[in-house]
């Protein structure tokens, strides 16, 4: 069976546009830091402007994402699917099916594990649980899968994601009526703290994590004197999803989710998803001094294109990534600054598109591909720097992201209001084509 699909890349120059995500705009701001390791200013050599994208011809794209059919529903799930219908479209999208494993960490898992919050919260408005039962996790958990794969989504989602049946219950938590949490939680004060968070001082301050572990641990002390053994982290953990569904509960669906994906963005950016094995041929080539440069880089090289096969990351998760790499190679006796003597880029740490081979890193900020019959699916790659891998010195400090003092271009702006730079940024809307990006990411 032969597959036709398309990859258009379109470059695009942003010049003060201000919009949200579901119409393909990204806010950028050149001000905000993400630590020590970060250079002020774009790279002395690199190129200012990009040449655009020249677009594939094929024919029209993503034609059986159109054909969404009716899913088998088993009937005995309680939760109301209307309630988060918008949500399960766009988790659809993000998931869709080609493209679930590669968006997996950023989008699609964090965007699923978001409306199966929203669906349980809102579902304890009239069933006074914050939780389902086993049987019942199985056939809800079951329908969603259904639901989403019949708009396209990616069929193997639990695994993509590691999510089961348990994930809808309250697990080891020791409450789940909402009467025994209005019992035992101060409402208002968590209300407070989480009813409207700023997806970038939230990662920073953590107010609104706070307040949820508060309650989650006071939840979690229920019927229980001991605090400190192993399982307690593991209780107040579960009861934390508990917390999390009564938030979604008390806020309509689309602004709950709004406030999820920024919660478990401050996580996500936290950490680098990408699998980095020893650099041992990198060590070889490069280690206890660099006698022969091309032979250095040819190593670099090699271990980056590995790098590439793997998955999206965002601007800071690709900055978390280099400096852990780069951490590897000192321990592996590479000294010298190989980043800067190979020229290697933040970019360089995601998939590669296209002939022109520009890396994808996605804005840090949380956001989701869009569907549209004509484009097909589309998101948002942050292309707008050529912004070098920074190799870390001995006196520099772990990277944050808090770090006001360190400007660094192409991250995104608090949701504040506050004034933005702009230079520049390019925005590439990327039609996915199948067949091109996995030939890309094999």
């Amino acid at each position: 069976m032969l597959f036709l699909f398309i990859l258009l890349l379109c470059a695009c120059e942003s010049h003060n546009i201000r919009g949200d995500h579901a119409q393909g705009h990204v806010q950028l701001d050149n001000r905000v830091g993400v630590g020590s390791m970060i250079p002020k200013i774009a790279p002395l050599g690199a190129p200012q402007v990009q040449q655009p994208f020249l677009p594939l011809l094929a024919p029209s794209p993503l034609t059986p994402f159109t054909n969404i059919s009716i899913p088998k529903l088993s009937g005995q799930c309680t939760l109301n699917f209307t309630t988060a219908k918008s949500l399960l479209s766009v988790t659809a999208i993000d998931c869709w099916e080609f493209f679930a494993p590669y968006l997996a960490n950023v989008m699609c898992c964090p965007q699923l594990e978001a409306t199966l919050t929203v669906l349980i919260g809102q579902s304890s408005k009239h069933t006074n649980a914050l939780a389902l039962n086993g049987t019942v996790a199985k056939h809800c958990l079951s329908d969603v899968e259904q639901i989403l794969m019949g708009q396209g989504a990616s069929g193997d989602l639990k695994n993509i994601c590691s999510i089961n049946s348990s994930n809808l219950t309250e697990a080891s938590c020791p409450v789940k009526h909402v009467n025994d949490f209005y019992d035992m939680v101060d409402t208002s004060k968590l209300l407070i703290a989480c009813e409207d968070i700023d997806p970038v001082k939230e990662c920073c301050y953590q107010i609104c994590h706070n307040a949820i572990l508060e309650a989650a641990t006071t939840i979690a002390s229920k019927g229980s004197n001991v605090l400190d053994l192993p399982e307690h982290s593991i209780r107040v953990n579960d009861c934390r999803n508990i917390v999390l569904r009564w938030i979604a509960s008390k806020l309509d669906p689309s602004h709950a989710k709004k406030v999820l994906r920024g919660l478990s963005n401050c996580r996500l950016n936290k950490v680098c998803p990408l699998v980095l094995p020893e650099p041992k041929q990198v060590a070889k080539g490069c280690g206890h001094g660099i006698r022969n440069k091309t032979v250095c880089c040819n190593a670099m090289e090699s271990y980056v294109s590995h790098v590439q096969k793997q998955t999206f990351v965002t601007n800071l998760q690709a900055l978390g990534c280099a400096e852990t790499l780069a951490m590897k190679l000192k321990k592996s006796n590479v000294t010298e600054d190989v980043y800067s003597l190979c020229h290697i880029t933040l970019k360089d740490f995601s998939p590669q598109v296209a002939i022109q081979e520009f890396g994808c890193l996605l804005p840090s900020l949380p956001s989701d591909a869009i569907f549209d019959s004509t484009t097909g699916v589309t998101f948002i790659c942050d292309l707008n720097d050529n912004i070098p891998a920074p190799w870390p010195s001995t006196s520099q400090v772990a990277t944050s992201s808090c770090n006001k003092s360190v400007n660094i271009p192409a991250l995104p702006a608090a949701a504040s209001g506050q004034s933005c730079l702009y230079s520049h940024d390019v925005l590439i809307f990327l039609l996915v084509n199948l067949f091109f990006l996995v030939m890309a990411l094999m």
